[in-house]
């Protein structure tokens, strides 16, 4: 059973930065990989990002390739994702989710978070 809560949203002017963070409790952390994932208003949910569970291989949706960045600290059991360059698009409740497999789809995790709202407005 692993327990995720995200932090670090909130409202951020267009070509600012934002870090979340997503805390996880649970003995098995360091072997899930674990995943960011998106929904705006009235949109379908979707992939952002992905890191292994060694933190060896990460991946993005084409949308966020080269101004987001995923990264984990296992001794900490925690996984960041930083933003940059944020565009009005990247307005949504962004979720951390959690797997035994390494997923590049917002289908199939195992266990999500509550999400936390990140709105880019100027």
């Amino acid at each position: 059973q692993v327990q995720l809560v995200e932090s670090g949203g909130g409202l951020v002017q267009p070509g600012g930065s934002l870090r979340l963070s997503c805390a996880a409790s649970g003995r098995s952390f360091s072997t899930y990989a674990i995943g960011w994932c998106r929904q705006a208003p009235g949109k379908e949910r979707e992939f952002v990002a992905v890191i292994s569970w060694s933190g060896g291989s990460t991946n993005y949706a084409d949308s966020v390739k080269g101004r987001f960045t995923i990264s984990r600290d296992n001794a900490k059991n925690t996984v960041y994702l930083q933003m940059n360059s944020l565009k009005p698009e990247d307005t949504a409740v962004y979720y951390c989710t959690a797997g035994r497999e390494y997923y590049t789809t917002s289908s199939y995790w195992d266990y999500w978070g509550q999400g936390t709202q990140v709105t880019v407005s100027s």
